[in-house]
């Protein structure tokens, strides 16, 4: 079960009488950003990974529809000797 589906009543922060403070705010926004930054290192090379293959499939595609096009559009000239 995630912490966010923990139903804990309203948040108390360090303050007096359970006020959040700003230390309390800048305290939990570097715990966010810390997980942020781990997600995004553990996603980069699957991420590196799936760019490189689209830009393969891209090129590819490019090349085929380019060749295509081209045969389809060249002009056959036959030259008979008389």
């Amino acid at each position: 079960m995630s912490d966010r589906s923990k139903k804990t009543g309203p948040p108390v922060g360090t303050g007096p009488d359970g006020r959040i403070e700003i230390s309390d705010i800048r305290t939990k926004l570097e715990e966010i950003q810390g997980e942020t930054a781990e997600t995004a290192e553990k996603a980069r090379p699957a991420a590196t990974v799936v760019a490189a293959v689209g830009a393969v499939v891209v090129l590819g595609v490019a090349f085929w529809l380019g060749r295509r096009r081209g045969r389809r559009k060249s002009t056959w000239v036959e030259i008979r000797r008389l």
